[in-house]
């Protein structure tokens, strides 16, 4: 049954690596991790991906609130919004005040939609952010991530091309495009 005040879920997302990613972090913080610490890591390692690789990992879109820069699909399977989510039920439990945990034993071999060089950028984002606090990796975003502008209350679409511009990608719009162009491809194959 589809509960029509859930939002849609895009075709192109990966909603089983995003439930992954959140896992990874989950796991790494000891099984459960505190929702604005989980939206800033999960963001800063799609961004880490496309400085390395030219691409996401969950692709995702991304917006600028209050708290900085987010992943708007992961933001709501964090807060429940697409209830049902197979992938997001393994892996995790629902949210629980400020926090959501690990669903049982997540170990290694329940991240098999992550490739390794994913694998690689999540490890290098938790070694470089993982012991800060929630409101440090907030602020690390405000002050790091020029692509953020503060919405003042609100949200407001960051584009691909801004963010690889700030990445010092020489071709932002066009690799926007390339990028776009494949998430249509995942969309009419989805």
């Amino acid at each position: 049954m589809v509960d029509n005040d859930m939002p849609a879920m895009q075709p192109w997302y990966n909603a089983a690596k995003a439930a992954q990613v959140a896992a990874f972090f989950a796991r790494r913080e000891g099984g459960s991790i505190n929702v604005l610490k989980l939206t800033k890591l999960v963001y800063i390692a799609d961004r880490r991906n496309l400085e390395k690789f030219d691409f996401p990992i969950t692709w995702d879109n991304f917006v600028s609130m209050d708290h900085g820069p987010v992943n708007s699909i992961t933001y709501d399977c964090i807060n429940g919004m697409h209830g049902g989510l197979e992938d997001w039920e393994r892996h995790l439990t629902g949210r629980s005040g400020y926090s959501v945990g690990l669903a049982g034993n997540v170990g290694d071999e329940d991240l098999d939609q992550l490739s390794e060089a994913e694998l690689e950028t999540l490890a290098e984002v938790w070694a470089e952010f993982g012991q800060m606090s929630q409101y440090q990796v907030r602020d690390w975003t405000h002050a790091n991530c020029p692509e953020w502008e503060d919405p003042h209350g609100s949200s407001n679409p960051i584009p691909l091309a801004r963010i690889l511009k700030f990445l010092g990608k020489k071709y932002a719009n066009e690799l926007e495009d390339e990028l776009l162009a494949e998430r249509h491809v995942k969309e009419v194959f989805a």
